[in-house]
């Protein structure tokens, strides 16, 4: 089955596409978010021309663990998602998603945290471009990994 991960945004959406089996996650696209259900509807679009079977939807949450603010525009999307497209959509932690995604774009190294003084890999402009779709992979990847799919 293929899965579809979201890095859901207020402004903007990242989306991303698993392999065919399930045990891959690709950056596919940024989408504008045009309100719930402009929006909803061209995730349906994206889900029929991948054949998604399930999406993954990324939980905002603080370092606590409580929900931030964004949480509620979060949970209308999903049931708008699940409305429009009749798909499961599942929840998975996103923290530090968009962090982590911006370090892998420009080469920097995860681990340890020393002092990185690789050159950048990627212009600023690309990465505002395509960090959400990196994002929703990040997210998407972990859900895969966590749940053995």
């Amino acid at each position: 089955m293929r899965y579809l991960g979201i890095d859901y945004g207020s402004k903007k959406i990242g989306i991303a596409v698993s392999s065919e089996d399930g045990k891959f996650a690709f950056a596919h696209s940024v989408i504008l978010n045009k309100g719930l259900k402009k929006t909803a509807a061209e995730i349906k679009k994206i889900t029929g021309e991948n054949k998604i079977g399930k999406i993954v939807l990324g939980r905002s949450l603080n370092y606590k663990g409580e929900p931030n603010p964004i949480m509620e525009e979060i949970e209308k999307f999903k049931a708008e998602l699940e409305g429009e497209t009749g798909l499961e959509v599942i929840y998975e932690n996103e923290v530090l998603t968009t962090m982590e995604a911006k370090r892998h774009m420009r080469g920097e190294r995860v681990r340890p945290p020393v002092a990185n003084k690789r050159k950048t890999t990627i212009n600023a402009k690309r990465e505002k471009e395509t960090i959400d779709a990196s994002a929703a992979a990040i997210i998407l990847r972990s859900f895969l990994e966590k749940n053995n799919v």
